[in-house]
């Protein structure tokens, strides 16, 4: 072990000696700064971008909007509180390891899994009786705001940690691929609700999971379920 990794192992064992108060205090902190993070980047991406608007309007923020995405950020802590106890209790293991290689394939893995488990759920979600009680509030935005990616029912919210977390517990993955992974996660989703077009139109043929992808899907919810990319839609005859 070197001494980078002897000091990640440092911080890991610095977690592992919190109670459950301190837990809930920095499991609560960590995803409302996520929350105005993902906030400032849609609002700075969206005045400094020069490209077109993909809708005409941004969809109106609304007080029921606002307060259901502070449940989201609450939900989410959930989530963490949960990995937090499996963790706790030896079901999840984390790896230290800071090989670049390695951080790599590992984030590729968890991007690639990750985008196949919630090109499943969010197909399911927009089954008829799923999408009444669970997923039609997010399908309100026809355009979307800074707030869309977090309008979402609990349910979703949860569904989409677990996934999360059965892959922790099927492989011990590092620490810093979590990291790396949990944070393009967030940047993605922010990217994928703005009313711009963010990416070049070519990265439409590397099966990338585009802004002008995830808006499509805001306007024909029959099509584009996938996240990250456009793979899973191809397959599955969902793609347009």
């Amino acid at each position: 072990m070197n001494c980078n990794e002897t000091e990640l192992s440092g911080y890991v064992n610095m977690f592992w000696q919190f109670s459950w108060p301190q837990w809930m205090v920095f499991s609560l902190i960590s995803n409302i700064l996520l929350y105005l993070f993902s906030i400032g980047l849609y609002l700075f991406i969206d005045k400094t971008c020069r490209k077109s608007q993909l809708q005409e309007k941004d969809h109106p923020v609304s007080a029921s909007d606002f307060y259901l995405s502070l449940f989201t950020v609450v939900c989410n802590s959930i989530v963490m509180l949960i990995g937090a106890f499996l963790w706790k209790k030896g079901w999840i293991e984390l790896g230290i390891t800071q090989s670049g290689i390695k951080i790599s394939v590992e984030v590729m893995a968890l991007l690639f899994l990750m985008d196949l488990f919630m090109y499943f759920f969010h197909y399911a979600a927009h089954l008829p009786f799923a999408y009444k009680m669970i997923h039609g509030k997010h399908h309100e935005h026809v355009s979307t705001n800074y707030l869309s990616l977090f309008v979402l029912h609990p349910f979703e919210t949860i569904g989409f940690g677990l996934m999360m977390l059965v892959l922790l517990l099927c492989y011990d993955f590092s620490v810093l691929s979590i990291s790396i992974y949990l944070f393009i996660n967030l940047i993605w989703g922010t990217i994928g609700h703005l009313n711009r077009e963010f990416f070049p139109a070519s990265f439409d043929s590397f099966f990338v999971g585009t802004t002008r992808f995830h808006n499509q899907h805001h306007l024909d919810e029959t099509k584009n379920f996938g996240f990250y990319t456009s793979i899973w839609d191809r397959l599955f005859g969902t793609y347009k």
